[in-house]
């Protein structure tokens, strides 16, 4: 069974040679709206906290949603995550088809940098956030945090990383990195920019011109290699650059077959998902959780075990490398 988050080692949520979880998960528990007012921003922020009923020191989780979602989304990914001793925050962005904004709002060519800062406003008032949830203050340890984001979320997770924005001199934009964030996930994050863009992307996301190099923290990278975007004219390889041009300690985990929602991970039942599959959401549950356990808690040996486990399994779905 597996033990309560805590400074010291857990034990491993991974079988060796089964990828998949062992022991009982916690229940979970979640509030949401939580509304912080924002001068300036247009809308409150609103954000859902989830966590286990029990267990504490527990670490934290920032989660930045895709393009269109909001703080309902994702929940096979967080409900795993809190199940399994973390407490995630997930804003709503001004992006979010439930705010409802027009291509012409002023906001719009700059949603990417109000993305960076809604995440960091949420470490500025953690208390608040989790103020909200009767009892978790106590329970919480904040200095161990980690940033989630998919997609366009990957976008704004590396910007905290490290991760840096081109611009039109050529050369890496302001530094929006946050040293609070000690580890980070990043799922089908956006390659290079430039001539690797298609002529849509090219003139609608001037922005999608990340520079990896200045990406120091530790990271995730996580790919499906069968996700073909319509935003490179590079092919599915377009989203390994997070990992290929950043410097280590990083991680790489391909996806076999994977496509841009790694089998589901925005929800259930999905309408958008086009290659379900619960096997390689499991996959992305295991691994992502064994990772940032390992990076929060050193010494704690859940990344090597899933690892382990992924490649013992005969009919695994994916492969890991990673760099120092």
């Amino acid at each position: 069974m597996e033990k309560e988050a805590s400074n010291g080692s857990a034990t491993s949520a991974i079988t060796a040679g089964r990828n998949t979880a062992i022991g009982t998960p916690a229940r979970v528990i979640s509030v949401s709206p939580v509304t912080l007012p924002v001068p300036g921003r247009g809308a409150d922020l609103q954000v859902r906290v989830s966590a286990p009923v029990s267990g504490t020191q527990l670490p934290i989780i920032v989660f930045a949603h895709g393009y269109g979602s909001s703080l309902d989304g994702y929940a096979p990914l967080v409900n795993f995550w809190a199940a399994r001793g973390f407490v995630v925050i997930q804003p709503t962005f001004l992006d979010s088809r439930t705010l409802a904004i027009s291509p012409e709002d002023p906001r719009t060519p700059l949603i990417w940098r109000f993305r960076v800062e809604d995440m960091k406003r949420i470490l500025d008032h953690l208390d608040l956030f989790i103020d909200a949830l009767p009892g978790l203050k106590e329970r919480v340890d904040q200095s161990r945090i980690a940033a989630v984001g998919h997609s366009f979320g990957a976008q704004t997770t590396g910007m905290l990383l490290g991760a840096r924005v081109i611009g039109p001199d050529g050369k890496p934009g302001e530094d929006m990195s946050d040293p609070r964030i000690k580890a980070g996930v990043l799922l089908c994050a956006g390659g290079r920019g430039g001539e690797d863009l298609t002529p849509f992307a090219a003139e609608h996301f001037p922005f999608m011109n990340p520079s990896y190099a200045e990406m120091t923290t530790p990271t995730l990278v996580v790919w499906g290699d069968k996700d073909d975007s319509f935003l490179s004219v590079r092919g599915p390889e377009w989203f390994t650059d997070a990992y290929t041009l950043s410097t280590g300690p990083k991680a790489l985990l391909t996806l076999f077959g994977g496509e841009h929602l790694l089998g589901g991970i925005s929800g259930y039942l999905v309408t958008e998902t086009s290659d379900e599959n619960p096997a390689r959401v499991a996959t992305v549950q295991q691994l992502t959780w064994a990772y940032l356990r390992s990076q929060l808690y050193p010494g704690d040996t859940a990344w090597p075990a899933a690892c382990a486990a992924l490649m013992e399994n005969p009919e695994r779905n994916g492969s890991v490398e990673e760099k120092a």
